[in-house]
């Protein structure tokens, strides 16, 4: 028992985890029907469910998934970054351009995400080239698109925001009929599960970790670090193309300038407070992801607590403050110093049994 307690201790989840009870006990006593779900039925007649749960989780879609290739990168390049919302803007741009040319139907949709997974994975490709061929710091490297991306976005549709009607968009964006879960939720949850077997079937989470670490000694295990750094790139940018694609599916419309606005500050969040090192090495998809939801959590918790929509982002960064000081090593440190010196005997008596076992 000890020997277990000792190893959740020290796993990344502790610290997503903490802040996930925090939440969920305040809400609990602020409000016990935060929690309640209900079943309504939408304007196209279908029987879907509705709250404050279902709200959280479908909100923080586009963020999760970001997040899990964020969390990549920043485990691989030991940086983050900062353009995923202008790569966004320019692959949702690529998907209306492709859907305003032709007839919108299934296989048009896939050809205008085929091309919008194209787009973004070069964007990555580049950032990608940038940090590993060139050895410029990730956030540096990336404030060229982070400053060019939404131009571009707004070139590629002729300087318009046009609009994209099609019942099967809104299937994308908000429920398919006879699914009462909406279609951005299901989106993640296969999503994370392709990764996750990704991540256990091939070495890719091992020499991500390896290049993170120590790059010169993955090098000299015959680890490729140049490749491994662009293809974590590449693999955010399809969680970008993702991402984009939902945002513009949700609203009908690419707006270059607001989409996914902002969202790469909420992605780094998410990554620490997933319990990852933002200096790179090891890592948790499952962290992040959990981060991604604390944040939208977050989020809804204080619009419902009546604040004010222009104070709501100074109030999550005093949360968010405190959430990741209260899990960096300094202070656990701390803790288990002061929890050593007042329960020495029930220490020893623990670190006795976790040897035994």
């Amino acid at each position: 028992m000890g020997n277990r307690f000792q190893r959740f201790r020290k796993s990344q989840l502790v610290i997503p985890l903490f802040a996930l009870l925090l939440l969920v006990l305040f809400n609990a006593f602020r409000d016990p029907k935060f929690f309640s779900f209900n079943i309504t039925v939408n304007n196209d007649g279908n029987s879907v469910l509705s709250g404050n749960i279902i709200s959280i989780l479908n909100s923080a879609s586009e963020l999760a998934i970001i997040s899990i290739g964020m969390t990549l990168v920043t485990a691989c390049s030991r940086g983050q970054d900062i353009s995923v919302g202008a790569v966004a803007a320019i692959a949702g741009s690529v998907f209306v351009r492709v859907l305003k040319e032709h007839t919108i139907n299934w296989p048009i949709i896939l050809l205008a995400f085929v091309c919008a997974c194209l787009v973004a994975v070069l964007c990555g490709a580049f950032n990608g080239t940038l940090v590993a061929g060139f050895g410029i710091q990730p956030m540096i490297a990336t404030l060229i698109l982070l400053t060019a991306g939404r131009p571009i976005a707004y070139w590629i549709n002729g300087g318009a925001t046009p609009t994209v009607e099609s019942p099967l968009l809104g299937n994308i964006g908000s429920f398919i009929p006879g699914i009462p879960i909406p279609t951005p939720i299901l989106i993640v949850i296969v999503f994370a599960i392709l990764v996750s077997l990704v991540l256990r079937l091939t070495n890719l989470g091992l020499y991500t970790q390896a290049v993170g670490i120590n790059e010169r000694s993955a090098r000299l295990n015959g680890i490729n670090a140049f490749g491994m750094k662009i293809l974590s790139f590449m693999m955010l940018g399809i969680c970008v193309s993702i991402a984009g694609c939902i945002g513009v599916s949700r609203m009908g419309l690419i707006n270059h300038e607001t989409l996914l606005l902002d969202i790469e500050m909420d992605a780094i969040l998410a990554v620490a407070i997933g319990g990852n090192a933002l200096s790179g090495g090891k890592f948790s998809i499952t962290g992040s992801v959990i981060g991604a939801y604390i944040i939208q959590a977050l989020t809804i918790t204080l619009y419902a607590m009546k604040v004010p929509s222009t104070a709501v982002k100074a109030y999550k960064a005093v949360v968010i403050i405190a959430i990741v000081v209260l899990g960096s090593p300094v202070v656990q440190s701390f803790f288990l110093r002061l929890r050593d010196s007042i329960f020495p005997k029930s220490v020893k008596a623990e670190e006795k049994q976790a040897y035994a076992e």
